[in-house]
């Protein structure tokens, strides 16, 4: 009968985990490179140190209370609309023919339908005001307000957005298709005057 060898009597492995082989998990010889390579080392964020102090600014010298006042009593300019009508040609013999009505505040710009007999950074006067509005009072012309003008600047000559004019006949094989600009002009309103001495209405709140 054959004898099964027991567990004590196995052989002991060869390989001692204690001992590195040459060759395994182990750099040739005459290598100074480790078997794995290391971990990058990262260096440390330094964080920025913060200043609990604020710095000084230099933006200028502090408002004191006698500059507060002395700007308190300089007087707002008053708040001022009108309603204009500007024509193509500002040299026009018969008036108020072709013309257009524009709202126009100070310091604000519109476009305008082109104004041939101006140049660009003329300074022009509109001279039909129809209406003047403030705060306090409604200036109302019949048909204008008289001595009332608008004062504005030409900034720039112009084109509209491009306008497609398509005709079509039906059973004519009869198609056109064209486009068109129309020239404009951009003013920028200076200011509004001449108005004062014309009887006002008063403002009545609803």
């Amino acid at each position: 009968m054959r004898k099964i060898p027991s567990l004590v009597s196995l052989s002991k492995p060869s390989i001692s985990l204690a001992k590195i082989v040459p060759g395994f998990l182990a750099p040739p010889v005459g290598s100074s490179r480790p078997a794995f390579p290391l971990a990058p080392k990262f260096a440390e964020s330094e964080s920025p140190v913060v200043d609990s102090e604020p710095e000084a600014s230099d933006s200028g010298p502090v408002e004191t209370a006698e500059d507060v006042e002395i700007a308190l009593e300089q007087p707002k300019r008053e708040e001022v609309f009108a309603v204009v009508m500007v024509s193509g040609k500002l040299r026009r013999k018969i008036p108020n023919v072709g013309g257009r009505q524009y709202i126009v505040f100070p310091g604000r710009y519109l476009y305008t339908q082109r104004l041939k007999d101006a140049n660009v950074n003329d300074k022009i006067v509109l001279n039909k005001v129809l209406l003047v509005g403030t705060k306090t009072h409604t200036y109302i012309g019949k048909p204008v307000v008289t001595n009332a003008a608008v004062h504005a600047v030409v900034e720039d000559h112009g084109l509209n957005d491009k306008v497609v004019v398509f005709k079509y006949k039906p059973k004519k094989k009869y198609r056109r298709n064209n486009g068109h600009r129309q020239p404009n002009t951009r003013i920028r309103i200076t200011g509004i005057t001449g108005y004062e001495d014309y009887p006002a209405a008063a403002n009545v709140a609803v």
